[in-house]
């Protein structure tokens, strides 16, 4: 068996051999063994590596870098072409229909949106206090 040599950028073919919450290991050729990080299994969040591999796996790796140790951090993300970003609802910078308002028809949308905001956290504080009306203020009295 020819024995590839681990070098940062390189890719290479594994096998993974455990998975871990953090993430999965990978056998190497030559034996060696890398992490693949959480952060590195997905373009996508990954809540649990399981949703993505497991073990048996055959997976083609970046190596992202090997310490001194020999720890190898290895990235099957770095592989994938990006995914497309998803435009929000409220995202001001990318909305169409946003950008064609003239700036005096954002202000005003602005405006009536933060008044709307700040009446819903008025309303909600108001309930909180028991609707008294504010701090300090007269009790209800029964006469």
């Amino acid at each position: 068996m020819i024995s590839m040599s681990i070098e940062v950028g390189s890719v290479v073919e594994g096998v993974v051999t455990g998975i871990t919450n953090f993430g999965a290991f990978v056998e190497l050729p030559g034996g060696k063994v890398g992490l693949i990080h959480i952060s590195e299994v997905a373009d996508v969040y990954v809540r649990d590596v399981k949703d993505f591999l497991k073990e048996q796996d055959k997976v083609k790796v970046k190596v992202l870098s090997v310490d001194d140790r020999g720890k190898i951090g290895l990235s099957i993300k770095q592989l994938q072409p990006p995914a497309p970003r998803k435009q929000h609802a409220n995202d001001f910078r990318r909305s169409n229909r946003v950008n064609s308002m003239s700036f005096e028809d954002k202000l005003s949308k602005f405006l009536k949106d933060s008044d709307e905001r700040l009446s819903d956290l008025k309303r909600n504080t108001e309930s909180k206090r028991g609707g008294s009306g504010g701090r300090g203020g007269p009790a209800r009295r029964a006469e």
